[in-house]
């Protein structure tokens, strides 16, 4: 192992273990508890698997922006992996790292090696991590030190850092750099705008990490939407939220708008007025938003992790890094899609959420599409499915996207996307029974079309007595929905409408304790639900979803455009 490829410390540290080695990525939100460490993603190899102490093997992180919230706090409750081991470059868990060592003192190790490395270290039972090496079956491999940084700082940059606006600032300047070191970046950027993810209460790190930065007199420098939060920020204590985490969830809201941070609310910032433009640079967080912002809207931003969303807002800058540039924002795989005759609505996220799988890593690009003429919604569904699945911050649909490629390199790799691939993962996002509780619509947060479309559907049907269906959108769509007769009409029809939150953010008893099967159109909750809820989920179309709503039931079969 010794005279294989390379071994490069991104994070100094010292740690021993057993070794926990997987070839899938996974998301630390919605993937692993909190409470534990345990993986909780009940689609990922390692689930059941405990993480804590382990020295943790992966090719990268996908997924949720949240998860360096997650790491950051089992780092804190000393329940983390004693260290993390990557075959590429990752950003969302290497940022709570950082966060951990540079503000609470609590290094872990972080590596990247090279795939022969990670495999000769895989089949080993356990490790041992110092400055300088890694030992593992009685051999040891030597390891480069953490990158250092060559950022070509501004004046303004260096005044920053050097303290001269504020104690916050200067904190958040700190890990831009450390992030930008890592990220081979040599300069940074300005951005016009942001959107914090970081306001979910995923964990109490989460609120820690907040309170902190506003204590220190942390102000943000540019326009700052925040994400969905993870209480009705006006109602929770009607709606018989306990204490013990309404309030925590309340006041992590609340630190952020203390910072100057906008109350939108919102996981789909994207359908605010306030939503970028093509070729304009800013600096979202939220898997997403930020694929849909990258690919649909041609805006350019990285997957930032939660944290460094606040330090770039703080700034108003960013490492110039990743698909910022035009070099990283190209096609690398090419997937055919056989497209059926007469799909639904349920065929985008199923799309997603398969083009995730078959580009863990890499930015693909999508042929066969355009002929569908996807809506808004339906890129909205398409472009969170494959958030989910894949690592990549953006992707591209010929005739579609914007930044699409007219030609490709006859050199890329080419994979076709079949039927029986797309029955296959219908039957893996809708296993269990066919007796459903509760209808969940707004993962990501619903559009004003998309409530629409709902109520028309639902028009003169009665809603079973025994389910409950809820709609999660943001106060913007909500404000439009009541003006135009849809919220009233929902309202008749039984169904809940609720801000601020989104499902991947909803517990009891907002979340009714009753419900033990729950159906959606969202690719993205019908792959995290069963982890975040504890309860079974099911995928389907709107209509599925209306249908349930009237029978209480789910039946299981496959779309016609796909039997």
């Amino acid at each position: 192992m010794n005279n294989l490829g390379h071994c490069l410390s991104i994070l100094a540290g010292e740690a021993e273990g057993p070794i926990l080695s997987t070839t899938e990525a996974l998301s630390f939100w919605g993937g692993v508890s909190p409470d534990d460490g345990t993986v909780i993603d009940v689609h990922h190899p390692l689930h059941g698997a405990s993480l804590a102490g382990a020295i943790l093997l992966m090719p990268s992180s996908r997924g949720s922006c949240t998860g360096s919230g997650v790491l950051l706090d089992l780092i804190l409750s000393d329940r983390a992996p004693a260290a993390l081991v990557f075959s590429g470059p990752e950003d969302v868990l290497t940022l709570g790292a950082l966060v951990a060592a540079m503000m609470f003192d609590k290094p872990i190790p972080v590596v990247r090696v090279s795939a022969d490395i990670f495999q000769a270290l895989s089949r080993c039972d356990s490790a041992r991590i110092t400055a300088s090496a890694i030992e593992a079956s009685g051999v040891t491999t030597p390891l480069a030190p953490p990158p250092t940084s060559a950022l070509d700082l501004t004046a303004a940059d260096r005044a920053v850092l050097a303290g001269d606006t504020g104690a916050g600032a200067q904190q958040a300047m700190r890990i831009i750099c450390a992030m930008a070191a890592q990220q081979g970046a040599t300069r940074l950027i300005d951005v016009t705008q942001a959107h914090i993810d970081g306001c979910i209460y995923a964990s109490p790190a989460n609120l820690v990490f907040a309170e902190k930065m506003a204590d220190l007199g942390a102000q943000v420098r540019v326009p700052t939407t925040m994400n969905a939060i993870s209480v009705d920020y006006a109602n929770w204590r009607s709606q018989e939220v306990p204490q013990a985490f309404g309030v925590p969830a309340a006041k992590l809201a609340e630190a952020y708008v203390r910072m100057g941070c906008q109350p939108t609310y919102t996981c789909s910032p994207y359908l605010l007025r306030s939503a970028p433009v093509l070729g304009e640079t800013i600096a979202w967080a939220e898997s997403n938003a930020v694929i849909f912002a990258n690919s649909v809207l041609g805006a350019r931003t990285p997957k930032h992790p939660d944290f460094l969303d606040l330090c770039i807002a703080l700034t108003g800058r960013a490492p110039l890094a990743g698909v910022y540039l035009d070099q990283h924002r190209k096609e690398e795989l090419v997937i055919n899609v056989m497209l059926p005759a007469g799909i639904d609505d349920a065929f985008w996220p199923l799309v997603g959420y398969l083009a995730g799988q078959l580009s863990p890593d890499r930015i693909p690009l999508l042929r066969g599409l355009a002929p569908a003429h996807p809506s808004a919604d339906d890129l909205k569904a398409l472009c969170a499915a494959f958030g989910t699945t894949s690592a990549a911050p953006m992707l591209h649909i010929e005739g579609v996207t914007p930044e699409a490629p007219v030609e490709v390199a006859d050199d890329l790799p080419q994979q076709t996307m079949t039927l029986t691939q797309m029955a296959a993962a219908w039957h893996q996002l809708a296993e269990g029974p066919a007796d459903i509780d509760l209808v969940a619509i707004g993962s990501p947060h619903a559009s004003l079309s998309e409530c629409r479309a709902f109520a028309s559907a639902l028009e003169g049907k009665a809603r079973h007595a025994d389910v409950s269906v809820i709609i999660t959108a943001g106060h913007d769509v909500i404000a439009e929905a009541q003006k135009t007769g849809i919220v009233a009409r929902l309202h008749d029809a039984g169904v809940t409408i609720l801000p601020d939150l989104c499902w991947c953010s909803i517990s009891e008893p907002i979340f009714p304790p009753r419900a033990r099967t729950v159906i959606t159109n969202s690719g993205k909750y019908a792959h995290y639900g069963p982890g975040l809820s504890g309860r079974r989920v099911r995928f389907g179309s709107i209509a599925d979803c209306v249908a349930a709503a009237v029978t209480g039931r789910a039946p299981h079969r496959l779309p016609a455009w796909l039997a």
